[in-house]
């Protein structure tokens, strides 16, 4: 009886002593039976888990809960050949092969570490692995060899522990990464790898993060502490603290985490991480510009010294993926003046992308190498144990990061035209060396002789908007664009370019260097409209988006210059169709789409926009028509943001055009939604007859298109003024669009339909009313007006009436 208790307690023994080495052909760890091996000082263990809330099975190396109570898993062997059930078998099998099998499929290994020994007579067989105190598995060829012939610390997973490396070996090509768990159940191979980088064998070293094939995160091209670098590898080892337990981690999602083990609060914290902000993510602003999360700015991208954006759409989304091109493209030629601006405390431009590294050279010396080349777009000089460096950059200059305090000065190379610029800005910023009192009374005197010529031409508060402009380029929503860039664009405001002429001033046609067409609005020095104008359509249209608006792509504010940046419409304006007679003309079927377009772009203004607006000049010269001849409102100067359908009655100035003003705001300057309808209306009946409202006719009832179409509507002839270059059309649509116009007419203001109704009815679905007689109708013979004249003046003239009556 004792000898069988003696037998039961070693039999205990023996399965309860934990053992850090699996031999050839003779022991297995089996899933079902717990197997697991334990290293010598009982820091790591080998076993089968299921990580998190999967039922699948995998053979993995972690802490033990002695070191680290939190099950902590470094390293994974068949993390892409999970078994379903607890038959798996871990073991070095006949051929010398360590194998990871399920019960009966021995012959095909779920995985194997691809290490075997060839051998005359099996049973001499005596490899072994063992698992060591760093957390490596390692494998002997037999108990006589020192060197192993395989070890886990070459195929590393998502962890790195002490002692485990990242890098390459040059001679092998065998590189060491860390690639991420695809989701927290699941530590298949995820999309992200990190890796160390060089871009040559003498260049220093830097980290990066992947996401599948592209570049995630970049750090600092920096001489790392515990890399190594000789002919044989490059490597960085994460090293040894015998007063903290530490490990980098490569999340599923991308984060890259130095971590280190609180044993008084049990968990690991976070001692820093990668990437983390906007700026942090690879290439977010794209090529040669610059990322600063806290720059104060709205948008966190801007273009290097010389450079605009690429798609100045994306740059107005806030998207900088797309970066930054040449301001000149092709424009300026190589030895022609060019310099550098610097760009100062900035992460190094990624030097995989055209760099190169010349060592022992000055600052100087790095300046020629790169000024003698055409191609080189940049230059930086670092020192480097204790030798400058010189880096130069011949191809896009990329991930540039703006940091706070560290960071190196980067200098990009630049025209003759924009180091001028920045020239002269510095010359400005050097005035404040000036004696103070010099300066004040300097200030002091141009100042006063500024203002008061400027209040001699009436222009002070111009002058003062201008200023506070020029301060706050930072329109949220807005790109402002450089002087000498529309100028080139224009080929210097040609008159070959010129699309037009307005109260505004002239606009013409341009091409960017992007050959994004666009439309180039330039204030006349003699336009009866100022900066309040200006303001006005480049606060007002920025934030709208609509496709039957105008775009505002955006401005440049330079001195007295004030331009406008818009979408290139093709087919210019409505008017041009109209009642132009040697152009094209537009069948019904057009006119209906643009009828119809106008009123949705007049409902979102009034309705639908974040910002209800009222347009106040609405004409058919201010219907723009894109190459589909889709119709867009444009012109906003006038525009007024407005609360509810309240009339309002404190406005300064009466603006618009004659003939499409209503009455309640040519005489006593009170406008609302409904003088759009008004002028919408009137658009309408133009569309229809081909005629200008203000034109002549030959009745003896009216002396403007209202007075004339009404007088047919009540006498049931109102088809008689459809446009007689129409060779067709459809009677019902056109009785219709006569019929809204009339609505939209009427003296009282309320008795005009809501734009939302305006689109109602013209889809013809439902009974429209009758409509009551419409404002300004006057007989030929009428004495209201001493003049009739004075109701006639060019149809897209805009006019101002100061301080109207009310």
């Amino acid at each position: 009886m004792l000898l069988k208790s003696l037998r039961l307690l070693l039999l205990l023994f023996q399965v309860c002593t934990c053992r850090d080495t699996l031999r050839s052909n003779q022991e297995k760890l089996k899933d079902e039976d717990g197997g697991l091996l334990v290293s010598k000082e009982s820091n790591f263990e080998l076993g089968f888990f299921s990580p998190g809330n999967s039922s699948n099975r995998y053979v993995g190396i972690w802490y033990s809960q002695s070191r680290v109570s939190e099950k902590t898993v470094v390293w994974i062997a068949n993390r892409d050949n999970p078994i379903n059930d607890t038959s798996g078998v871990f073991t070095i099998n006949r051929y010398g092969e360590l194998v990871l099998y399920a019960y009966n499929t021995e012959t095909s290994p779920i995985w194997s570490a691809n290490v075997s020994h060839p051998v005359e007579n099996s049973s001499t067989l005596s490899a072994y692995v063992q698992l060591l105190d760093t957390g490596n598995l390692v494998m002997f060829r037999n108990d006589k060899d020192v060197i192993f012939v395989w070890q886990s610390f070459d195929y590393p997973t998502d962890t790195l522990v002490p002692g485990m490396k990242v890098g390459m070996n040059w001679k092998t090509g065998v590189e060491w990464v860390l690639t991420s768990w695809k989701s927290q159940d699941d530590p298949g191979t995820g999309d992200f790898t990190f890796r160390l980088h060089s871009w040559n064998i003498n260049a220093i070293s830097q980290y990066f993060i992947y996401k599948n094939l592209s570049k995630y995160w970049r750090s600092d091209p920096e001489p790392w502490p515990n890399v190594v670098r000789n002919a044989e590898e490059m490597s960085y080892i994460l090293g040894y603290n015998t007063n903290e337990l530490t490990i980098m981690k490569l999340k599923f999602s991308g984060l890259h985490q130095h971590l280190v083990w609180d044993a008084g609060e049990h968990q690991w914290k976070e001692l820093w991480s990668s990437p983390k902000y906007q700026c942090d993510w690879y290439g977010h602003c794209g090529a040669n510009s610059k990322c600063s999360t806290d720059s104060g700015n709205l948008f966190e991208c801007e273009c290097l010294p010389g450079y605009e954006p690429k798609s100045i759409s994306g740059w107005n989304r806030r998207d900088g993926s797309d970066g930054c091109v040449s301001k000149r493209m092709g424009l300026s030629k190589c030895g022609n003046g060019e310099g550098f601006v610097k760009v100062a405390k900035v992460k190094d431009p990624d030097p995989s992308k055209g760099a190169l590294l010349k060592t022992s050279m000055s600052t100087k010396e790095c300046e020629q190498e790169c000024l003698k080349n055409c191609s080189c777009r940049g230059y930086l000089s670092k020192k480097i144990d204790g030798v400058r460096d010189c880096l130069t950059w011949y191809d896009d200059l990329m991930d540039i990061l703006v940091y706070t305090e560290a960071g190196r000065d980067l200098y990009v190379r630049v025209d003759k035209i924009q180091l001028a610029e920045n020239e002269q800005g510095f010359f400005r910023r050097g005035m404040l060396v000036i004696p103070v009192l010099f300066s004040l009374l300097a200030l002091i005197l141009i100042n006063a002789l500024a203002c008061w010529l400027l209040k001699r031409r009436g222009k002070i508060k111009d002058f003062m908007e201008v200023d506070e402009l020029e301060e706050s380029k930072r329109h949220p929503e807005l790109q402002f664009f450089d002087l000498n860039t529309l100028i080139a664009a224009t080929d210097n405001f040609s008159y070959v370019n010129k699309l037009g002429e307005g109260g505004f001033g002239c606009v013409y046609k341009a091409e960017l260097p992007n050959e994004q067409k666009v439309a180039v609005k330039r204030l006349s020095s003699s336009s009866g409209q100022g900066v309040d104008e200006f303001k006005n359509e480049v606060e007002l249209i920025a934030g709208l988006q609509h496709r039957n608006l105008v775009k505002l792509l955006g401005c440049c504010i330079k001195g007295g210059e004030r331009i406008l940046v818009l979408e290139y419409m093709p087919n210019k304006s409505l008017d041009s169709f109209l009642f132009d007679k040697t152009r094209s003309f537009l069948n019904w079927e057009q006119r209906f789409d643009i009828i119809n377009g106008v009123a949705r772009g007049l409902l979102y203004l009034h309705q639908d926009s974040r910002l209800r607006i009222i347009h106040r000049d609405l004409k058919t010269s201010n219907i723009l028509l894109d190459a589909e001849m889709t119709p867009k409102i444009s012109d906003f100067g006038m525009a007024r943001i407005f609360d509810g359908d309240k009339l309002q009655d404190k406005t300064k100035k009466v603006v618009g055009t004659y003939g499409y003003m209503s009455p309640e705001y040519a005489v006593y300057g009170r406008f609302s939604t409904k003088s759009d309808v008004f002028g919408f209306g009137i658009i309408l009946l133009e569309i229809v007859s081909g005629k200008r409202n203000n034109g002549s006719y030959e009745d003896d009832y009216s002396m403007n298109l209202i007075g004339h179409v009404w007088h047919l509507w009540k006498e049931g002839a109102a088809l008689e003024i459809v446009d007689s270059s129409l060779q067709s059309y459809q009677p019902d649509e056109v009785l219709i669009c006569i019929q809204v116009a009339l609505l939209c007419v009427q003296e009282n203001p309320k008795d005009r339909p809501a734009m939302s109704s305006v689109v109602f009815m013209l889809t013809g679905e439902t009974s429209l009313p009758s409509p009551d007689q419409p404002a300004f109708v006057f007989a030929k013979n009428s004495s209201i007006l001493a003049d009739p004249k004075e109701l006639y003046s060019i149809n897209d003239l805009t006019i101002t009436i100061m301080e109207a009556r009310g």
